[in-house]
């Protein structure tokens, strides 16, 4: 009984261990098909008042200003 038991464990051990190996590789880049760049996007009531579509200079400045409102280090008094 304890030898089935004992058994049964490592065998479970075992695929939990080896569960992870068949993960898919994550890789940056385009995602869901998407091949439009960022700035192309559609202009909404939710884009940033200083951004034109298809500006990529104007994007890249509303992303720094975003970036620049989320450093803590800079938001302290």
């Amino acid at each position: 009984m304890a030898r089935a038991t004992l058994l049964s464990t490592v065998l479970a051990a075992a695929a939990l261990l080896l569960g992870g190996c068949g993960e898919k590789p994550q890789h940056a880049g385009t995602s869901h098909g998407n091949s439009t760049p960022a700035w192309n996007g559609p202009q909404t009531g939710f884009t940033a008042a200083g951004w034109k579509v298809g500006d990529q200079a104007s994007w890249d400045e509303q992303i720094k200003q975003r970036n620049r409102g989320q450093n803590e280090y800079l938001r302290l008094p």
